[in-house]
């Protein structure tokens, strides 16, 4: 009986398949973080209630209150670096 062989695509394509059901080799797992830094937490700003009664009175609160703004928005400034440095 005479041996049949297959065409030489045939076995072309087979061979070309068997990779196809292994597994894939394993990805590489990220690093991990071992300390996360984390942001400070937003408090309200305080701003000191102020009752002037003379104008030395009057331009003393301002400078209080012009002096809490400014530390105000220094912290404000502060924790929206750390966001954008953390994201």
């Amino acid at each position: 009986m005479p041996r049949l062989t297959p065409p030489l695509g045939v076995a072309l394509l087979f061979l070309a398949l068997l990779p196809a059901c292994s597994t894939p080799p394993a990805q590489p797992t990220p690093p991990r973080r071992l300390l996360t830094a984390r942001c400070p937490a937003v408090t309200p700003c305080a701003l000191p209630a102020l009752a002037p009664a003379t104008n030395a009175q009057l331009a003393a609160s301002w400078q209080q209150h012009r002096a809490a703004l400014e530390f105000c928005a220094a912290q404000i400034n502060s924790i929206l670096q750390c966001q954008q440095r953390h994201d």
